[in-house]
């Protein structure tokens, strides 16, 4: 990937259950803020520039998708053309996890079906992290990233969204996946525009490297 080409477009995708905090990490990164009341996500599509070592710029565009699938079909055309994966759960829902499994055999099965398409990169997420068991922590992070890292050989890492801990590792995992620099600049921190994906998606540019999609 040309770093240093103004062109270049990367797409990160959040997908996990319904409530177990995509949103919220996204906006504790993009502004450092944090919303106890939950509202569902419909789609939202935040796009910035990144500012890249060597001077050049790279378009960043990460999708926030909703846990409810009503479309499959579009979530699975967003699988194919996107370039990283963060599969959220919380610790406190062990059925959020299962979903997460669910989703990685969906994005194996539709990537790995095309043997032009690499691997796709996957980090798993733990949300929640600054619950303790006494608090309603379910999932010890020793024992998923046992399972993520050595049986389904992706990446692993906890944070929270509620107190802003580890939320820039999220973000600093999924680019080194996607090979940019991790460094976090205070542009990565300033989104630059942000829209509902399903208004958005005709105002955007064509990406240089994937399809256009949005999921409902």
């Amino acid at each position: 990937m040309p770093v240093g080409d103004s062109s270049t477009t990367v797409r990160l995708v959040f997908l996990g259950a319904a409530g177990v905090g995509k949103s919220a990490l996204i906006l504790r990164f993009l502004h450092d803020r944090y919303l106890h009341e939950y509202t569902p996500t419909v789609e939202e599509l935040h796009a910035l520039e990144y500012d890249a070592a060597d001077g050049g710029k790279v378009r960043l565009e990460i999708l926030d998708t909703s846990g409810f699938y009503s479309f499959p079909a579009m979530r699975q055309l967003c699988i194919r053309h996107s370039d990283a994966f963060a599969l959220v759960y919380a610790v406190d829902d062990p059925a959020s996890l299962e979903e997460v499994r669910r989703l990685r055999e969906e994005i194996l099965e539709l990537r790995r079906g095309d043997s032009s398409v690499p691997a796709p990169p996957i980090t798993v997420v733990g949300n929640k992290a600054d619950l303790t068991e006494a608090e309603g922590r379910v999932l010890l992070a020793a024992d998923v990233m046992a399972i993520v890292e050595k049986e389904w050989d992706a990446s692993f890492v906890e944070a929270s969204a509620q107190t802003g801990g580890n939320t820039v590792g999220v973000f600093r995992a999924l680019l080194q996946h996607i090979n940019l620099p991790h460094q976090l600049t205070p542009a990565l921190r300033r989104r630059r525009d942000t829209a509902p994906a399903m208004n958005n998606v005709k105002k955007r540019p064509p990406l240089k490297k994937n399809n256009s999609c949005v999921l409902s």
